[in-house]
């Protein structure tokens, strides 16, 4: 009945898909696309609830809430290099990471399951569809929707997430931890400047600098217990103009990663000392930022046997894979730590195609994604709603 149902919508719901692309919207920012889903919604009969600035939430079906679908819906920061005739129109902005699917699956979900409603007399419970606001940016928009109410009354919540490292048609699974921890590590320096003819007479910064990028991350290897497995990586390091001149600051900038809450939080407990440690001898002033992020996403056992089940009889025995930890972060985290679910991989590669990364330009995915993703949300909640 699903596939029915969904097949009826797959059309539209593309359609949906391709202008919410070329329109993306960066974090809580996001007003034309909450105005969007909602008025498609509202068409259906649907009564969303909109939270405080940008995102929505509508429930689905009859009495007590059984479950919730989350969707985010913020683009990033960078120029689509697709070339398709739906590629973004906004300079600089696009859907890159997947979350125009997510989105429009969600939607799909609910109206799928709202005709299922209709069709059955009831569903003998309520699924609450979550759209939420800026998940590109820390500690991300989870929190700030959380404490509007979004999950209140639901007692376990799953998410999808675009992978194109799994063939379209099929989705990656696993227990426990399936994302790291995220923070941003910044690192202000400042000394007197100088000559570099006369190092000894100033703070040689430069250098400071050099020994923090090394140091840091090989000394908390060692102070960190390596099932902790953390990362931490520097992307920005910027200090002076002139070869012969000693700056009087400088900048390093970077992301941690860790792969379970205990690591993550000794990180934080031992880097200022740590940092202080380092840079102590050459006299500079150090300011250190450390930008807590997301912990892990940690899916529980129950939930995940839950959406495996459901998908196999929905997609076909084979469409279930093991997928690795991912060393990024999803701040779906922060509902994981308040209600049980799990995070799903949906797989958006055209089998023997080229392999796109999320986060980049040129991401594509295979359009059929988008009815494959929203059976599969039907698919969790109808089993949901079944085990109840």
């Amino acid at each position: 009945m699903i596939q029915t149902v969904v097949n009826e919508l797959v059309d539209e719901l593309i359609e949906f898909r391709r202008d919410i692309h070329a329109h993306p919207e960066l974090s809580n920012a996001e007003h034309r696309t909450t105005e969007k889903i909602a008025q498609r919604l509202k068409d259906a009969g649907l009564e969303p609830v909109l939270f405080e600035g940008t995102g929505l939430y509508v429930d689905v079906g009859d009495g007590p809430i059984v479950g919730g679908l989350r969707a985010d819906i913020d683009a990033l920061p960078l120029d689509d290099l697709t070339r398709t005739e739906f590629a973004s129109t906004v300079p600089g902005v696009s859907h890159s990471c997947g979350h125009d699917v997510h989105l429009t699956a969600a939607m799909g979900a609910a109206l799928a399951l709202s005709r299922i409603h209709e069709t059955k007399g009831g569903l003998g419970g309520t699924i609450r569809c979550i759209f939420q606001p800026a998940e590109e940016v820390t500690p991300g928009g989870a929190l700030q929707i959380i404490q509007q109410g979004a999950l209140t009354g639901v007692p376990l919540c799953y998410a999808l997430h675009c992978d194109p490292n799994v063939d379209v048609g099929k989705v990656g699974s696993r227990i426990g931890p399936i994302t790291a921890a995220g923070d941003t590590v910044i690192l202000r320096l400042r000394g007197h400047g100088g000559h570099t003819s006369r190092p000894h007479l100033t703070e040689d910064l430069v250098y400071a600098l050099g020994r923090l990028a090394v140091d840091l991350p090989s000394t908390l290897s060692r102070l960190i217990d390596p099932r902790h497995a953390f990362s931490l990586v520097w992307g920005a390091i910027e200090a002076g103009h002139a070869p012969n001149v000693v700056p009087n600051e400088g900048l390093l900038m970077g992301t941690l990663r860790c792969l379970d809450v205990g690591g993550w939080n000794k990180v934080a407990q031992v880097l200022p000392d740590l940092v202080d440690r380092i840079a102590g001898p050459y006299g500079v002033e150090v300011d250190l930022e450390h930008r807590r992020g997301v912990p892990p996403v940690v899916n529980t056992e129950e939930e995940v046997t839950l959406a495996e089940h459901a998908i196999r009889q929905e997609l076909g025995p084979d469409s279930v894979e093991l997928t690795p930890q991912s060393m990024g972060g999803e701040d779906f985290a922060w509902y994981l730590t308040r209600v049980p679910g799990a995070l799903i991989r949906l797989g958006t590669r055209t089998p023997g195609g080229h392999t796109y990364d999320i986060h980049q330009g040129d991401f594509l995915v295979d359009e059929r994604a988008v009815g494959i993703a929203t059976r599969v949300n039907c698919a969790v909640a109808l089993e949901a709603l079944n085990r109840a």
